[in-house]
């Protein structure tokens, strides 16, 4: 559904990386976001939550908080 830096049936990892590189609370919001899923932030089609641990999910977000490299 993701690429690094082109849109596929969701935003790239870059796009996503780009929209909350300014905000403090980045990794706390986007794991939360991963786990739970969700519609209507980058459009229609809905992110189905993701069966990641904590952890997991925390270490994606941190990642992109970092701006995806």
């Amino acid at each position: 559904c993701h690429s690094l830096d082109q849109k596929g049936v969701g935003p790239s990892f870059s796009a996503i990386a780009g929209r909350y590189k300014d905000r403090t609370d980045a990794v706390n919001y986007l794991s939360g976001k991963s786990r739970a899923g969700g519609q209507g932030v980058w459009g229609a089609i809905p992110m189905p939550a993701q069966t990641l641990s904590v952890g997991e999910a925390g270490q994606v977000a941190a990642w992109l908080a970092r701006g995806a490299p």
